[in-house]
């Protein structure tokens, strides 16, 4: 990746995006459209459609006819396997493309989003691709007079509606499983960030993906996010997001067909470090990469920081002068470590997030303003009690709450005091304390002596209110099919 050639993609103009349904590139009936503003410089990008409660029926009804009609469902495994994998090659060819085109939207810096998206959501499509054919179903230890079976079936339509933190990463997590098994699919994306997933589904087609078999809407959540969660023919919903959000899709599925509703939640990640981690510099980097990276706009963010009180001050120091150091700026330029917040509006959340607070030991101001983009110096705020505002509610952007500890059972109480348990780090030389650590820590992914970095081998999902179901690993492919018992007697 050379600097000149992402300049040269950074001037090019965007051409006017479609939905995708059916195969097909359209409109909202209305007409209506929404701005693409860009969190570089705050200029506007392009326009995309404002999909109607209409619009996204004729992608349900789309994905229901291709569904039914078998043209994937019922397709050889290998087939699908085949289209899979040439859709992931497509994704290699163009990922410089996809990325740059992707932080134009929304402000990650490129050299974390070329790794996290358009590789990631290869990575991801392969590894389901490869999973088609070694799925298999169960014959059980039945009376020798019955055969019983248990198939695996897809269940049918299922919609996500993903973030726009990392829009290509998680939308795979979602279409690639559902896609293996057979499913048809309905996407909403951010409308924050849908450029790069619409060009990613038009790779899919090109590769010879079926029509109607993976449909886009985009627009305003509380429209067309809605209209997929309440549709009686939408089987599987499944969501990356907000808590309140997220409530509010599991109520639509109460009120409608009582659809599955899988749900990731994001976190408040507890980042503890122990006075006998055996490389205090490597833990206070991965400390500081753990929150600023993307601006902090992760889910699993390491978002607060539990120190053992002998060692407080001085790790203190150590990720404060680490954090000073941080390039923040132009996500488009390779020497960037800290790209843009991606909306003037989610700016303006970060800075009433800080409001009142006066621990703050480095940086809670924005910056960069004569840009016209959306920046904020990296946020360390010190002296942090469990009952404190900004350690108990997600930020979603580049703030570390510091605490300190006392023991083992104290750093416990601190990290299980929250209703989000998404992820959380563990730094300690102790190996014993380390596996006491990963078993009473209330979160779904535990690190030891690192933070970040699980691959599609695990699953990711969150313990309390951080949601429900997995994404990544074979775990996700659970989600989306049914198993159907036969029962037969001989």
């Amino acid at each position: 990746m050379r600097q000149e050639d992402l300049d040269v993609l950074r001037a090019m103009p965007v051409a006017t995006p479609t939905m995708i349904i059916n195969g097909k590139p359209l409109m909202a009936k209305t007409g209506a459209t929404l701005n693409v503003v860009s969190p570089i410089d705050g200029t506007l990008l392009t326009k995309i459609p404002d999909a109607s409660e209409a619009d996204v029926n004729v992608a349900i009804t789309s994905a229901r006819r291709s569904f039914d009609s078998g043209a994937w469902s019922r397709t050889q495994p290998i087939l699908r396997k085949k289209i899979m994998l040439a859709w992931a090659d497509l994704i290699d060819k163009h990922a410089i493309e996809l990325a740059v085109l992707g932080v134009r939207d929304n402000g990650t810096e490129i050299s974390m989003a070329y790794k996290a998206e358009p590789m990631s959501a290869a990575n991801t499509i392969r590894y389901y691709a490869e999973s088609i054919d070694k799925i298999y179903g169960e014959v059980a230890p039945t009376d020798p007079s019955t055969l019983a079976m248990i198939l695996k079936e897809p269940i049918g339509v299922v919609g996500a509606i993903v973030p726009w933190n990392f829009p290509l990463m998680i939308s795979a997590w979602k279409i690639a499983p559902a896609l293996a098994m057979g499913n048809s699919f309905v996407l909403k994306p951010s409308e924050v960030a849908s450029l790069s997933v619409l060009r990613m589904v038009a790779l899919a087609h090109e590769a010879g993906l079926p029509d109607g078999v993976l449909n886009v809407v985009t627009g305003a959540g509380p429209v067309s996010g809605r209209a997929l969660a309440m549709s009686m023919d939408v089987d599987a919903l499944a969501f990356t997001g907000s808590g309140l959000v997220g409530r509010t899709l599991l109520e639509a599925a109460a009120n409608s067909n009582l659809k599955r509703v899988f749900l990731e939640l994001g976190g408040k990640s507890p980042h503890i470090v122990f006075d006998d981690a055996h490389d205090l510099d490597s833990a206070a980097q991965a400390v500081v990469m753990g929150i600023f990276r993307n601006s902090g706009q992760v889910c699993i963010a390491g978002s607060r920081l539990l120190v053992q009180h002998t060692i407080h001050d001085a790790f203190v120091e150590k990720i404060v002068n680490l954090t000073e150091k941080m390039k923040v700026g132009d996500p488009l330029d390779l020497q960037t470590q800290i790209g843009a917040i991606s909306s003037e509006a989610h700016l303006r959340r970060i800075q009433n997030a800080l409001h009142g607070v006066d621990s703050i030991a480095s940086g809670g101001f924005q910056i960069l303003s004569e840009t016209g983009g959306y920046y904020m110096a990296p946020t360390i705020v010190t002296d942090m009690g469990v009952d404190d505002r900004l350690v108990r509610e997600e930020v979603f952007g580049p703030v570390l709450t510091v605490s300190r500890f006392k023991d083992e059972l104290d750093a416990v109480t601190q990290a299980n005091a929250s209703e989000l348990g998404l992820a959380a780090g563990v730094w300690t030389s102790d190996l014993g304390r380390a596996h006491r650590m990963v078993a009473k820590i209330n979160s779904g992914v535990v690190h030891v002596n690192t933070y970040g970095g699980a691959d599609n081998t695990v699953p990711l999902g969150g313990y309390k209110q951080s949601g429900n179901g997995y994404d990544k690993s074979l775990h996700a492919i659970e989600k989306f099919i049914n198993n159907k018992t036969a029962w037969i007697k001989l």
